[in-house]
């Protein structure tokens, strides 16, 4: 009998790299020109980002940098579910981003509902926040990975413990 194969479906973010692209984005921050003079500030409070700036316009600037240094740094943006924008002491406005770690319950039944639309024979079951699929034949594998990899999810996943 063959032996079966399997793999995870996790989504997970690296919060070293959050923090090293935090430190990119405040660098860059103090030297740029249209920042001069601005209270604009970007910090790490356990699991959620705060954004302060001067007005609207500077914290969408202020999102523009975070998001490319988010890029470079491999670090998912979708996984970035922003609260509304709050005023702030000095005149300032605050907005939070929290980070998602691990799949819903919402997209964890998309993801089932795609492997089994996809007509490959492996099975699927979730676990906490994770989902495990196995099967026969890696190929088939293969195919729910690049399934899943099409959806539009609204949580980016990553593939990991594939045996």
């Amino acid at each position: 009998m063959a032996k079966e194969s399997s793999f995870d479906i996790v989504s997970n973010v690296d919060f070293s790299e959050v923090t090293n692209a935090i430190n990119l984005a405040m660098k860059e921050i103090q030297t740029r020109y249209d920042f001069k003079g601005s209270k604009s500030e970007i910090s790490l409070d356990k699991e959620e980002l705060v954004l302060i700036s001067d007005d609207e316009f500077k914290m969408n600037q202020l999102k523009d940098v975070l998001f490319s240094k988010l890029i470079k740094r491999g670090v998912p943006v979708k996984n970035l579910d922003y609260g509304k924008l709050e005023g702030a002491s000095g005149g300032t406005v605050r907005q939070r981003a929290k980070l998602i770690q691990g799949i819903d319950k919402e997209n964890a039944k998309k993801i089932n509902t795609i492997i089994k639309n996809s007509g490959v024979k492996v099975k699927s079951q979730v676990q906490d926040d994770q989902i495990r699929v196995t099967g026969k034949n890696r190929d088939d594998l293969q195919k729910i990975i690049a399934a899943v990899r099409e959806a539009d999810l609204s949580v980016d996943v990553q593939f990991v413990n594939y045996r």
